[in-house]
C-alpha cells in the first residue's frame, strides 16, 4: 500500500513538472518562432490537461486536480491573448480589454472551484499596511527593471492624466489579474500539492516565463526575484493586496514615470 502511494505521489508530481515544461516550451515557440505554432500548442496542452483530469478524477487527489486546473489557466491565457482579434479595440483601451478576459477566466475559474475570494487573498485586514508595502517596493522594483529594459515614452510627454490611467490599469488589470493567477490560485495550489518552498519557486518560474515577451535575458532573472519576492510577500501576509499594489506601482514606474525621466 505504501508503495502504491509513492508511486501515485511520483507520477502526480512527474505531472505537474511535465505541465510547467510544456507551458516553457509553448511560450518560447510563441515568442522565438512561430505565434500560430505558439497558440496550437497551448491548445493542445489545454485539452490535455483536461482530459487526463476527466479520465482520472476519481484515482488522484484533489491537490493534483487543483494544481492542474490551476495550470491549465496559464495555456488558456496564452491564447486568449494572443488569439482574439483584438485590433477592433482601440489601441488605449486594449489593456483593460486583454486584461479583463483574464479576470473573467479567473473568476470564472473561482467560481467554477467554489473557491471563497478571502481564501485566496481577498481580505481587508491590514489593508492600508499592505498599500505602503507595495508602494514602498515596487518604486524601487520598477526603477531597477526599467534600466532592464529601458521601455520608450508612450506620449511625447509627462502627463498627470496619462500617469493616473496607467496606475489604475496597472493595479486593477495587469496587476490585478496576473497576482490573482500566478499567487491566488496557482502558487495557492501548488502549495497545497507540495509545500511553501515549491509553491514559492514554481509560480516565480512561470511569472518569469510569461516574460519570455520581452526577449531580454537579463528580464528574466528580474521577473523571477520580483516573483519570489511577490509570492514571499503573498505567503506571510496570506493576501493579495500588497501584491496586486506592488506589482500594479512597479508597472506604472517601468512605463508611466521613469521613461520621461531619462
Amino acid at each position: 500500500m505504501e508503495e502504491i502511494e509513492k508511486t501515485k505521489k511520483s507520477l502526480s508530481t512527474i505531472f505537474i513538472i511535465t505541465i510547467i515544461a510544456c507551458i516553457t516550451v509553448t511560450e518560447y515557440v510563441f515568442v522565438y518562432t512561430d505565434v500560430s505554432y505558439g497558440i496550437l500548442l497551448a491548445l493542445l496542452i489545454t485539452l490535455t490537461i483536461y482530459i487526463v483530469v476527466s479520465v482520472t478524477i476519481k484515482k488522484v487527489s484533489q491537490s493534483l486536480v487543483d494544481c492542474a486546473e490551476s495550470l491549465a489557466l496559464i495555456p488558456l491565457y496564452i491564447l486568449f491573448t494572443s488569439s482574439l482579434p483584438w485590433f477592433f479595440i482601440d489601441q488605449q483601451l486594449l489593456l483593460p480589454a486583454v486584461y479583463s478576459t483574464i479576470l473573467a477566466l479567473c473568476f470564472w475559474h473561482v467560481y467554477y472551484k467554489g473557491i471563497s475570494l478571502t481564501e485566496i487573498g481577498f481580505r481587508k485586514e491590514n489593508m492600508l499596511r499592505y498599500l505602503l508595502l507595495g508602494l514602498c517596493l515596487g518604486i524601487p522594483l520598477g526603477s531597477m527593471e526599467y534600466f532592464i529594459i529601458m521601455p520608450a515614452p508612450a506620449f511625447p510627454t509627462f502627463e498627470f492624466k496619462y500617469l493616473f490611467r496607467d496606475l489604475f490599469y496597472m493595479v486593477f488589470f495587469v496587476g490585478l489579474a496576473e497576482e490573482l493567477l500566478l499567487r491566488g490560485l496557482v502558487q495557492r495550489d501548488l502549495t497545497n500539492m507540495f509545500d511553501a518552498r515549491w509553491g514559492l519557486l514554481g509560480a516565480s518560474f512561470l511569472f518569469m516565463v510569461m516574460h519570455l515577451t520581452w526577449r531580454s535575458v537579463p528580464e528574466l532573472g528580474f521577473t523571477f526575484l520580483a516573483g519570489m519576492i511577490l509570492g514571499y510577500i503573498y505567503q506571510k501576509t496570506n493576501s493579495l493586496v500588497a501584491p496586486i499594489f506592488l506589482h500594479g506601482v512597479a508597472n506604472t514606474m517601468l512605463v508611466a514615470v521613469l521613461p520621461y525621466l531619462w
